[in-house]
């Protein structure tokens, strides 16, 4: 067995091993570490986002242990409440931010506004 069968037989109980994780986990990370992520890396992550395409699976490429410990502290942060909570009032007020200095945003909303002056319904 050459080594690209001996790959593709190994990748499909590799997939078969990712779909079980995600059946089993709300929330499924999956961290790919290489030291670099060449072509076949790349295509590698590309086959398995297509194939779990809709999934709550989030790929993530690292290139060494030290990437690997600070995405998974990055990942439990996020996860816990004041962090979360803290996440989100920020992204509020971000849209609320962009809502009201957004030209375009004023734009579309005159715009609105004219075809509602139009339009008696």
């Amino acid at each position: 067995m050459d080594v690209k069968e001996c790959f593709i037989s190994a990748e499909e109980i590799f997939l078969a091993k990712i779909e079980k994780f995600i059946n089993i986990h709300q929330k499924s990370f999956l961290v790919l570490s290489a030291a670099l992520h060449g072509p076949e890396e790349w295509k590698l992550m590309f086959r398995i986002q297509q194939r779990f395409l809709g999934s709550n699976l989030r790929i993530l490429p690292v290139h060494n242990t030290v990437n690997a410990i600070n995405l998974m502290c990055t990942i439990a942060k996020t996860a816990s409440k004041p962090y979360r909570d803290s996440i989100c009032y920020r992204m509020i007020t971000t849209e609320a931010y962009i809502i009201e200095q957004s030209p375009v945003w004023k734009t579309l909303q005159k715009l609105k506004l004219s075809s509602d002056s139009f339009n008696p319904n």
